[in-house]
């Protein structure tokens, strides 16, 4: 049983497809439902006891190199037909176009905030008019408080 693993070993490694037709059947020769490696697999209940880790590791090895040789020969012929194939959009522009930029005032305020959190002050933002609960009434001023008078306000 070893020769005949040994014997396909090396008709694994000597392999060359040409195309998909031939790849494919390699494959189901090989590693199909009643392909050989099935066989061999099916045999292994019969190889005595001392043989059996010897044996069983050439038959893994038989099954892993000849998966590998079918993906290397997949990846082969599926490079060579992309290259007949042009997947290039002949339409777009040739060089590469700028996709928007930041306005000014955004540029500059950055700017102005990375310069003032550098020397210490952090940015919080907030309403830009205050409402009447916020700066009256949420601090318990009483409605008669002079505060609270028209000419003092922003209402």
């Amino acid at each position: 049983m070893q020769e005949k693993i040994k014997e396909l070993l090396v008709e694994v490694e000597g392999f060359k497809a040409e195309s998909k037709e031939q790849l494919e059947d390699f494959r189901i020769q090989l590693l199909g439902s009643k392909g050989k490696i099935k066989g061999l697999f099916a045999d292994f209940r019969n190889v005595p006891n001392e043989q059996k880790k010897e044996v069983g590791q050439l038959i893994n090895t038989l099954k892993v190199k000849a998966q590998d040789k079918l993906e290397e020969f997949k990846t082969k012929l599926a490079g060579g037909e992309s290259s007949t194939t042009n997947d290039l959009d002949l339409t777009r522009t040739g060089t590469p176009v700028k996709l928007g930029s930041r306005h000014p005032i955004s540029i500059v305020r950055n700017e102005i905030i990375d310069i003032f959190s550098r020397i210490g002050f952090t940015v919080s933002e907030g309403p830009e008019i205050e409402d009447d609960w916020h700066n009256f009434s949420a601090l318990n001023f009483p409605p008669e408080h002079p505060a609270r008078d028209m000419q003092d306000t922003f209402l």
